[in-house]
C-alpha cells in the first residue's frame, strides 16, 4: 500500500514520496490507520522495520503548528536513538513550515535545553531521566499533550527506567493518545500497556517482516583476541561492530585492536558526550572501521550498511543476542555474525546457535599474522557549524576549490551546531588539513584539525 491511500495531507504525500517513502512497510501499514484514528497502539516490531516513520507521520500529522505549546512527547532509552528519531521527524515535518522538534537527553547542557524550552516546541524527543529533571524543575509544561510515545519500551524497562516513565505520566493528560513501540511483547509490556493506555490495539509484524540476510558462525577458543584479528583478516569486512559485556571489557579490547593494527574505537557509558559524538561520526562515515561497543552504548545506532558484527562475548539472553545481529545483513545485503566463545561456554552457544550453524573451531581460521585493517578516510574537524550558517555545499565548495581535492575525495558530511565533520580519503587528509588551515569558508577562516 502506499502512503497516498491514508488520509494525510497531500503536502506530507509528496514529502514523504521525495524522502523515498513510496509504500508502506508492514508496521506502517498495519498501526498507520489505527493511528490516524487517533486510537491507543501497542506494536511489535523490529529494529529497522520503519516504526518511527509509523508513529512521527501520526503524530506529525494530528500537529497544530499554530498552537506553541509541547503537543507530543517521545520517550527513547538512550540519547542516540532519540537523537536518531529527531532527525527522521526532522526530514518528515519537511511538509509542513516552523515544526519545532526539540531533543532533551543527559549528556547536555541542561542550561542550554532550559533557554531552548523558553521559547517552546511542538515535539520533544528525549530519554525519561531528563524529560524528568525538566518537568520536575518546570521549565517543561506537558499539559497540552495530544500524543505520548514509548520507543524501544522493552529496552527501556531493561533499562530500569519504569520509575522515570510512571512520573513523567503524573505530569500528563489523562486524556490523550498513547503508543507503544516494542521490539518483544512478554508480560512486562502487557503490564506496563494496562498502565498507561487505553483499550490499546496491538499490532504485531515481527512474524511478516522480511529476515535479515545473516550467515551466522560459532568458534570455540581460548585466545579471543588472536581469533578476533584472525576473522577480520580472513573476512576483510568493511566495517564491523565487536559487542562486549562490559565498559572495561570494550576499552581494553579496542586497545588491544590498534596494538595489533586495526584502527578501532570503544563506544561505552564512560565517555562524555562529545567524545561518543566523535566515535559516532568516525565510525559512520568510514573513520573507523571497527567499533567495540557495549548494548546499552549501542542501542539505537543506526548504521544502513554494516558488514560484520561479532559477539566477543556472548550475551546473557536470547533477545539481546538477536538484537545485536539484526545490525548487520539489512535492506537486501548479506550479513556476517561471527560469535566467540569459551569452552566451558559451549552449552550457551548451541543454545543461541539455530540447528543450521555448526560450532567451529578457531584452528580452522587462517592466520592473520601480517594484516592491517586501516580506515578508507580520516576525519577532518572544522570549528564550524549550523550556528554559523555553514552548509555542507560550502564545506564541499572550499575542499574542491582552493584546497584542490577531487569530489570522489570526499565522503560523509556531517554538521553540528558548532561543528562540522568531513570525512576525507587517509591519503589527502594532510594535504586538506594544511590548506583548509589558510582558506576561508564563506569569507571566514575557521580552526581546523584532524581527529
Amino acid at each position: 500500500m502506499t502512503f497516498s491511500t491514508l488520509p494525510l495531507p497531500q503536502t506530507m504525500i509528496q514529502t514523504l514520496d521525495a524522502l523515498g517513502y513510496k509504500e508502506m512497510t508492514a508496521i506502517q501499514e498495519a498501526a498507520l490507520p489505527l493511528i490516524l484514528q487517533g486510537d491507543d497502539v501497542i506494536a511489535e516490531a523490529k529494529t529497522g522495520s520503519g516504526k518511527t516513520a509509523a508513529f512521527g507521520i501520526g503524530l506529525l500529522s494530528r500537529l497544530d503548528v499554530k498552537k506553541f505549546r509541547v503537543q507530543s512527547l517521545v520517550l527513547c532509552p538512550t540519547r542516540e536513538l532519540a537523537d536518531q528519531v529527531a532527525k527522521e521527524l526532522r526530514r518528515i515535518a519537511r511538509f509542513q513550515h516552523n515544526v519545532k522538534i526539540l531533543m532533551l537527553t543527559g549528556g547536555e547542557s541542561f542550561g542550554k535545553q532550559l533557554g531552548s524550552l523558553a521559547h517552546q516546541a511542538h515535539i520533544i524527543v528525549g530519554t525519561p531521566g531528563r524529560v524528568l529533571k525538566h518537568l520536575n524543575k518546570e521549565s517543561l509544561d506537558l499539559s497540552n499533550l495530544a500524543t505520548l510515545v514509548l520507543d524501544e519500551a522493552d529496552r527501556m524497562l531493561d533499562m530500569g527506567f519504569i520509575e522515570e516513565i510512571e512520573n513523567v505520566l503524573s505530569f500528563v493528560p489523562n486524556e490523550r493518545q498513547t503508543l507503544l513501540f516494542s521490539a518483544t511483547y512478554d508480560d512486562a509490556i502487557r503490564q506496563i500497556s494496562k498502565k498507561i493506555q487505553k483499550d490499546a490495539v496491538s499490532v504485531k509484524t515481527t512474524t511478516s517482516e522480511v529476515k535479515n540476510k545473516i550467515v551466522q558462525e560459532f568458534y570455540e577458543t581460548g585466545d579471543k583476541l588472536h581469533t578476533l584479528v584472525n576473522i577480520l583478516g580472513t573476512y576483510k569486512p568493511k566495517n564491523v561492530i565487536v559487542f562486549t559485556n562490559t565498559k572495561l571489557q570494550a576499552k581494553e579490547l579496542a586497545e588491544s585492536l590498534v596494538q595489533n593494527k586495526v584502527d578501532a574505537l570503544a563506544l561505552h557509558g564512560d565517555l562524555e558526550q562529545y567524545e561518543r559524538n566523535d566515535v559516532l561520526v568516525q565510525f559512520a562515515n568510514g573513520s573507523c572501521p571497527v567499533l567495540v561497543a557495549t548494548d546499552v552504548a549501542a542501542r539505537g545506532l543506526d548504521i544502513k550498511e554494516l558488514s560484520m558484527v561479532v559477539n566477543y562475548d556472548l550475551p546473557h539472553g536470547f533477545e539481546t543476542y538477536t538484537h545485536r545481529i539484526g545490525r548487520t545483513g539489512r535492506a537486501g545485503a548479506e550479513g556476517i555474525a561471527i560469535s566467540l566463545y569459551e569452552p566451558y561456554e559451549r552449552e550457551k552457544a548451541e543454545e543461541y546457535a539455530s540447528d543450521e550453524v555448526a560450532l567451529l573451531e578457531a584452528s580452522a581460521l587462517k592466520s592473520a599474522a601480517a594484516f592491517e585493517m586501516r580506515p578508507e578516510y580520516i576525519t577532518l574537524v572544522i570549528e564550524g557549524g549550523k550556528k554559523d550558517k555553514l552548509r555542507a555545499g560550502d564545506i564541499l565548495g572550499a575542499l574542491t576549490g582552493d584546497v584542490g581535492l577531487k569530489g570522489s575525495d570526499i565522503g560523509k558530511i556531517d554538521i553540528y551546531d558548532r561543528q562540522a565533520y568531513v570525512a576525507i580519503k587517509s591519503s589527502e587528509i594532510d594535504k586538506a588539513e594544511k590548506r583548509l588551515k589558510n582558506t576561508k569558508i564563506k569569507a571566514k577562516k575557521f580552526s581546523v584539525w584532524v581527529l
